[in-house]
């Protein structure tokens, strides 16, 4: 990690944009994700039979709900409504927020600047976690999936683009927080800077050739660049 790139990168930023699943909250820790899709992919199936041919071996619920929703969005209304009782549920046994994720929020609030989360997650079970671990007053928007519009999902910067709106805030004085590469794509598709959190080796890479302005495996170090200077 270059702890110079993840200073600049966060310095400019008037708005730090949080990604959910990996930055504040580990979703599936507790509820793992491949049964929440099979059982996704059952219920379309009986909804649509043709579905279960689609959707079979698809271990993530957030591609079940997208490709339901292309073949059928009747059902794919469906398996919205379903999934978001699943990410309510998952993210009640999820445990505790990721480590250094409470630090980061407060650091945000502590410099002056505002928090908002920006995910493909549905906004209830946000909330519901942020609520649960008393850390809404950390956050001033929650920007979750569109229901019924699963193409407005990250990569798309649907979501970041209403977070800064809802702020009144130009995108290119937000910086994006996030675990995938479709964060990545989201920020930059708008001109906002993103940082990369590589909670898994492999993502390291992949995030300096999307070229993440700051890559780092600890939201602890990013904790530590929000936080404001001595002497500033």
């Amino acid at each position: 990690m270059d702890t110079e790139d993840l200073n600049a990168a966060l310095a400019g930023a008037s708005v730090v944009l949080f990604d959910f699943d990996g930055p504040i909250c580990d979703v599936f820790a507790g509820r793992p994700a491949d049964q929440v899709a099979r059982d996704l992919t059952k219920l379309a199936a009986e909804g649509n039979p043709e579905l279960e041919e689609t959707l079979s071996g698809i271990d993530d619920p957030l591609e079940v709900l997208r490709l339901t929703h292309e073949a059928d969005d009747a059902v794919g209304l469906e398996i919205e409504r379903a999934l978001i009782a699943a990410e309510v549920e998952a993210v009640g046994v999820a445990g505790e927020p990721v480590s250094g994720a409470v630090a980061s929020l407060e650091a945000v609030r502590a410099s002056g600047r505002g928090a908002a989360v920006v995910s493909n997650n549905s906004a209830e079970a946000v909330r519901a976690f942020l609520d649960r671990h008393g850390l809404s007053d950390q956050v001033l928007t929650i920007v979750g999936r569109p229901e019924g519009h699963p193409e407005l999902m990250k990569p798309n910067p649907h979501s970041l683009i209403a977070a800064a709106e809802h702020l009144d805030v130009d995108v290119s004085l937000c910086t994006l927080i996030g675990d995938s590469l479709t964060d990545i794509q989201a920020a930059h598709a708008i001109g906002s800077a993103a940082v990369g959190f590589a909670n898994k080796p492999h993502k390291h890479q992949l995030f300096v050739e999307a070229g993440a302005e700051a890559v780092t495996d600890s939201m602890h170090a990013i904790a530590q660049a929000i936080s404001p200077q001595p002497g500033t």
